[in-house]
């Protein structure tokens, strides 16, 4: 007789078998079509370099500024997608690393402050933080209208918890139409709810919002 399986274990399975296909993408991106984009641009500079036509010289060094600014697309969606410091590094290495590209990207600094000492997470788990973390500052980007954020890493002997702030212009989370960011909210509390942990966001207008995120350890 066949084992019945429940909701839990099928939506676990889709996510790891969604995470595993875009882990590769990454990886195709990052080391294809971004390692190809590089040869290209040092071409150009090559021959940018050897250029005495000066309508020329600046013909070529728009369009190498153009692939640079497409490599760095490239990049950011490379890591959004999975960085490789998720796996070898781990979530607290993987979420500076993001940073860097997010701020580079949307103008929007993050102060991250880590408390305690960084314990080893399941990567199931460090990926499902990771999206959460990543939803959140998506979220504050496009939406709240702020250039800082908050961002801190509380580790205990149990639980990682951690608090993301933003000071932008709230929002009241019963009000909210169906959206792509209530089902983003929505799908951050999932996540968390599959790795044991919770996801509690709160808002208030003319205030900002707040991520809180407990993940069991």
């Amino acid at each position: 007789m066949e084992q019945s399986v429940s909701k839990e274990q099928i939506r676990s399975y889709i996510i790891q078998s969604q995470e595993e296909e875009i882990k590769r993408i990454s990886m195709e991106l990052h080391e294809g079509v971004g390692q190809n984009l590089f040869s290209i641009l040092t071409g150009l500079q090559f021959v940018e370099a050897g250029l005495s036509e000066h309508h020329l010289k600046n013909y070529l060094h728009e369009m190498t500024q153009l692939i640079e600014k497409t490599i760095q697309e490239i990049r950011l969606l490379s890591v959004e997608l999975h960085p490789p410091s998720l796996t070898t590094l781990g979530l607290l290495p993987a979420i500076k690393s993001y940073i860097k590209l997010y701020t580079s990207t949307f103008g929007v600094l993050v102060d991250l402050e880590s408390i305690g000492e960084e314990k080893p997470i399941q990567e199931q788990k460090s990926v499902a933080v990771f999206r959460v973390c990543q939803e959140a500052l998506t979220n504050i980007a496009k939406h709240a209208d702020t250039s800082n954020v908050k961002m801190r890493f509380v580790w205990n002997e149990e639980t990682l918890k951690i608090t993301i702030v933003d000071f932008g212009g709230g929002f009241v989370t019963g009000e909210l139409e169906e959206t792509s960011v209530t089902l983003g909210i929505a799908a951050m509390k999932e996540r968390m709810l599959l790795t044991g942990g919770h996801c509690v966001i709160s808002s208030k207008i003319g205030e900002g919002t707040s991520v809180e995120i407990s993940l069991p350890l």
